[in-house]
Formats: structure tokens, sequence, C-alpha cells
């Protein structure tokens, strides 16, 4: 069945049938796809800045738990269309199907120039960096060469090689790179868990934390408006902290039962997220108050710090390094998705929408993606890109969000096996907390906002 466009009449002579993607992917590797590929290296740097911003216990855990709230009213949202549409692109799809074929082409330039390729390189460049801090021979800032004013060193080389390493799994079977991302989550996870376990149970912290804030140089606490102003900056790193819940509806063509898979790993996914983001950052006010916190380049090395000793501490640089590479191997596989049904449609290269004879993977799409991440990496750019997209990446899942009420109007004949709970209020209640953070984000941002 053609779930998007409408069936075009066969043509009368038979042609050799092209291969296809397979559809290997189960409701567990569904899950790990969405809790891997979201709780990257911000989970572990990124408490200090909403410290900083929110200056009291009280919202800093408010923080956090809105921000699981926000990705389970969008996950929520999309559960409908990804039940709808159960074919690779994912929210490419849904703004094709509601908005037209420009809104989706914009969406998936943006995935490919800067969203996707972008945070891989953020990813793998996190892992070159935490890597070098464990084995110093491969430390990120030893000078390998000198190319005219390019300076090539050792952490280019290191996220170049988890870059070519991770692309070529995810080429050489879908299979086979579920494999490598679902070793790589459930590791992370296990560490995360023994982690919380003895930190709670034998840490060296202090339950008085949660109650000292944050305070200001002249000893008195910020007035109500610069509260309500930090705390919108603080769920700019928040939400980018719970980005990553869409893989999944990226790679929604290769997923097994996927009218119902998809549904279900979504809101397993997100409440998984929640509930380890929430109950990591208790941990780390338990090991330091705020004040603290907020002068913590890798928070989870402070906090193992102050819980264990140094010696822990350095090696949480492995359990980052670990995060680093699992997530980056979740948005390679998922991102090139995209640009595949972009090309299908004839809205991009047309060679990326060829699958590999043999591995059934969308070969030309991961290695075009591969190759422009590699010039993200060397020219050290990723992250203002990154800042500037994460505005518009909200924009988008809030159109996303809005092309249910948009296709339940203009295409209410489709099939519809799942359908959003709390409809309408759910969708129109992430919509307007969408509009309302974009315009705050738009005040106390309006560079990174308006570039992007």
């Amino acid at each position: 069945m053609d779930y998007s466009r409408a069936a075009v009449a066969a043509p009368v002579e038979e042609k050799r049938a092209e291969p296809s993607l397979v559809r290997g992917v189960s409701l567990f590797d569904a899950t790990l796809l969405i809790v891997g590929g979201t709780l990257g290296s911000g989970l572990f740097l990124t408490s200090a800045d909403v410290a900083a911003s929110t200056y009291s216990p009280v919202l800093f855990f408010l923080a956090w738990i809105a921000g699981a709230g926000i990705a389970l009213l969008a996950s929520l949202s999309v559960t409908e269309l990804g039940a709808m549409f159960p074919e690779s692109g994912g929210q490419y799809i849904y703004l094709r199907e509601a908005y037209g074929d420009a809104a989706a082409f914009l969406y998936g330039w943006m995935i490919f120039t800067i969203n996707v390729t972008g945070s891989v390189a953020a990813l793998c460049a996190g892992f070159a960096a935490y890597t070098g801090a464990v084995f110093p021979a491969l430390a990120a800032d030893r000078v390998v060469a000198h190319v005219f004013s390019f300076t090539l060193t050792g952490g280019h080389l290191t996220a170049l090689a988890a870059l070519l390493f991770l692309t070529w799994v995810n080429i050489i079977g879908l299979r086979k790179s579920v494999w490598l991302q679902n070793a790589a989550s459930v590791a992370k996870f296990s560490v995360i868990a023994l982690f919380l376990l003895l930190g709670f149970a034998i840490g060296h912290g202090d339950w008085h934390h949660f109650s000292q804030p944050i305070v200001t140089a002249n000893g008195s606490m910020p007035s109500t408006g610069s509260l309500v102003a930090g705390f919108g900056v603080a769920m700019i790193a928040v939400l980018w902290v719970y980005d990553g819940w869409v893989y999944i509806t990226w790679i929604a063509g290769e997923v097994r039962e996927p009218q119902r898979t998809i549904p279900r790993a979504l809101i397993y996914g997100v409440c998984a997220i929640g509930l380890i983001v929430v109950s990591l950052n208790a941990l780390y006010l338990y090991a330091m108050p705020l004040q603290t916190m907020t002068a913590q380049t890798v928070v989870l090395a402070g906090a193992a710090h102050a819980l264990f000793g140094p010696g822990v501490a350095h090696w949480m640089s492995a359990l980052v390094a670990l995060s680093c590479f699992g997530a980056a191997a979740s948005c390679i596989m998922g991102g090139a998705r995209v640009y595949y049904a972009m090309a299908k449609d004839g809205l991009f290269f047309h060679a990326l929408a060829k699958v590999h004879p043999r591995y059934r993977t969308p070969a030309l799409a991961l290695i075009a993606q591969s190759v422009w991440t590699a010039v993200l990496i060397l020219s050290g750019r990723y992250d203002q890109l990154f800042t500037y997209v994460m505005f518009v990446s909200v924009l988008a899942y809030a159109m996303a969000a809005s092309a249910l009420f948009i296709l339940r109007r203009k295409r209410p004949e489709l099939p519809r096996p799942f359908r959003c709970p709390g409809y309408p209020w759910v969708p129109a209640l992430y919509c307007l907390i969408s509009l309302v953070w974009a315009g705050s984000t738009i005040l106390q941002r309006p560079r990174e906002s308006l570039a992007g």
C-alpha cells in the first residue's frame, strides 16, 4: 500500500523489482534507538548551564521535569502520524502531507546541512575528546600535522575514525547497525544504573544541597523577572537533552508492525528518558550544591569526584565517550532515511534514493551524510550551527504536531491504526508551549534564533 502518494499505474512492461529497505527493527530495538539516541553528551554537560539559569533547586528540577513533559506531549502528538505513515522519513513525510513539498524540503535540507550532520559532528568530537581523557595517547589536542593554516589534531582523527566506522556498520546491514546501537545503549544504561545505585547508597553526598539556592554577588536572590527569563534560557539546554525521540519516525520504513510499534516505542522511550534524566540530575544535586555545579565543565565527572573521589571521576570520561558513540550511531542511522525519502520524492539528489542491492540499506545517503559531517568536524563549526538550529527544530516539531489537525480535516479517509491520546488538547498544548518558548527565546537569544 502507498501510504503517502496516490498510487501510480504500473508500466505495461514489468521491470525487475528494485531492492527495498528491510523491516527488521523490533519494539525493543526501536525503544533503545529512542533512548540511546536521545541521551548523548548533553545529559552529562548541560546541567551546569541549567543550574546557572534557574538559581534554585526547585526551578532546576522543574526545568528537567517540564522538559520530560514537553517531550512526552510532542511524542504523543505524532504517534497517530507515525502509525498513519509507516515509511522512512518521519517528520519530513508529515510536513509534506500537511503543508506540501516546499515545507518538507526545507525541513529535510535543515536536517542534512545542520541538524543531523552537526549533531553527529559534535558527538564524534565529544567521543574523541573524552576518549583522549581516558587514553592520553589519543589526546584530542595533540597536533598531528599542519596543512597551510589548518592544524590536524588527534581529536580530528579519532572523530573521523568514529564517523567512518559507524557509517560503515550502517551500510553493511540494518541488523548489524541495530546490534551495535543496542550494545552501546545497554552498556551505557548499565553504567548509569550502577552510578545511581552506588551514588545514593554509599556516595559522599548531602541532602541539604536540595535546599541551597544560588545567591548573587550582593547576597540576594534574583528578581522574579530574572528567574522567569532564566528559566526560558535553561529550557534551551533542557530541550536539547530531550531531543532525539524523533529518530524512530525517520526509520519507520524499517520497523516491524510499525502501526503498533512506533506509538508504543515513542511512549516507552520518552518515559524512560525522563526517568533517567531526572534521576541523574537528582544525583548531581545530591553530590554538590547548585553553586558548585555551575563551575563544572563535565557535571558527571564533578559529581563522581564529590561522591567517590578523583579516581572514579577520571573514568567517568569513558561513560561520556560511550554515550557520544551510541548517540552518534542512532543519529547516523535515522538521518540518512530522511534524505532517502526526499530523494524518492524527487526533492533531493536522485542517487540517494537507491538501496544497496546486497545490504538493503540507503548506502549513498549514508555516504553523503558522512562526507558533509566530516567537513563539519574538520571545520569546527558544528557547535555554532547547532545552537542556531535548535530554535528551528522546536518550531518544526510544533509544525508536525499541528499537521495532525490539518490531516484530520484534509485526509479523514486515511486509516488511523492509533489515535493521538488526549486529542485535541495534547497537540494543542504542545504547539502553545512551543510558541511561548519560541517567543521567549527570540527575546533572550535574538541573534541565534533569527540566524536559525
